[in-house]
């Protein structure tokens, strides 16, 4: 086995789980958050810098590295981790809620799913099959199983037959990896918002023996409450033995909720996609930087964080650099909200040892949403 999960404690207040997950490029504390990396690149992000703030594992995107470098060409590379120079763990989707939010540029069959380039137009096929050859070339510690994620809403019968579809993609998925020493496959659990169907799709999955479980299509336009009723009743039919990750889910709130539901891994572009676009989440709450009232505020982003822009700059001047269209704008607000999300979760899993994450949630939630919060 590539993988190996380590049970450490159990929250008393709530249940959440503290771990270890050790992997081929090293060990990983649990609950975790994951940079994404798309494009083998965290956006605005040296590979050194994730370091220093204790990045402990990234993630990378299967469809989009298959459509530009190509996979061969990361192979040849040497893999991923020597083509990025990153040397501790990498996670690979499969590119399976890319392909399928194309819409009308793809069309799914049992066989696999044909897709044009959002790129240049140009036609794929991806199969199981050659999802697993991708994501081999890739070399990533961690790899998904290529899956069909329904959209919300959709009807009982469009997801039971999706799931089932996933389900025998899955089967395909493990036949078709042979490198099960170095990377660890994972299958993903589907169904929408349908509890049956979860349940049906986490039973067929679990008798496969999958080294670790995804649970997909959430955080899709579907209510955070929903979300998380959801995942009050997948989580628990899941081997306590093995990691648990939700896909593509990163706001604090919900990394906190679904830690609180017995989570693992978490991953979303949300830090730096709302960076590029001026935003900050810090102690207090969010930070809309091209507001007028920072024009001459020489406070740090957040007086509590002591990250690199918190340490060096203002909230001033990086008004300044956003507002005159500068790099550094993305660079600095990048860093401070992936330092935030990497310590909320270095808290979470305080929080957890001290058997007090309940009361840690509702602390953080009070400070950080305030009335918005209420008002939910």
């Amino acid at each position: 086995m590539a993988i190996r999960y380590e049970l450490i404690k159990e929250c008393k207040q709530t249940g959440a789980r503290l771990g270890r997950l050790h992997t081929p490029h090293g060990v990983i504390d649990t609950p975790i958050f994951m940079p994404v990396g798309t494009q083998a690149t965290v956006k605005a992000m040296a590979p050194e810098e994730l370091k220093d703030m204790n990045a402990q594992i990234i993630l990378s995107n299967t469809y989009h590295l298959y459509l530009r470098p190509g996979h061969d060409l990361v192979r040849e590379a040497g893999g991923l981790h020597k083509f990025m120079n990153w040397d501790r763990p990498i996670l690979t989707d499969s590119g399976g809620f890319q392909v399928f939010s194309l819409g009308d540029l793809r069309k799914i069959t049992e066989e696999g799913v044909q897709f044009q380039s959002h790129i240049d137009g140009s036609r794929h096929f991806l199969t199981p099959e050659k999802v697993m050859e991708i994501e081999t070339a890739l070399g990533a510690d961690i790899i998904m199983a290529f899956d069909e994620c329904a959209p919300f809403p959709a009807e009982w019968e469009y997801v039971k037959k999706s799931l089932e579809r996933t389900t025998r993609w899955a089967v395909r998925c493990k036949a078709a990896h042979t490198n099960t020493e170095n990377q660890a496959l994972f299958g993903i659990v589907q169904g929408g918002m349908y509890r049956d169907l979860r349940e049906q799709s986490a039973r067929e999955l679990v008798a496969l023996d999958f080294p670790g479980y995804s649970i997909g299509g959430l955080s899709v336009g579907e209510p955070k409450e929903l979300m998380y009723e959801v995942l009050d009743y997948t989580t628990p039919l899941l081997p306590k033995d093995k990691p648990r990750y939700l896909m593509g889910v990163g706001s604090p709130d919900a990394l906190i909720e679904g830690s609180i539901r017995g989570i693992d891994m978490f991953d979303c572009v949300l830090p730096t996609r709302i960076a590029r676009n001026g935003l900050a989440m810090t102690s207090q709450g969010k930070v809309v930087i091209k507001n007028a009232k920072y024009t001459r505020d020489f406070t740090p982003l957040d007086p509590e964080c002591d990250c690199y822009a918190c340490k060096n700059y203002t909230r001033a001047y990086i008004r300044h650099l956003y507002k005159a269209d500068e790099i550094l704008s993305s660079r600095l607000l990048s860093t401070h909200n992936l330092h935030f999300l990497l310590n909320l979760m270095k808290n979470v899993r305080e929080a957890i040892m001290e058997d007090r994450l309940g009361d840690f949630r509702d602390e953080f939630f009070a400070r950080y949403y305030g009335e918005e919060k209420k008002e939910d």
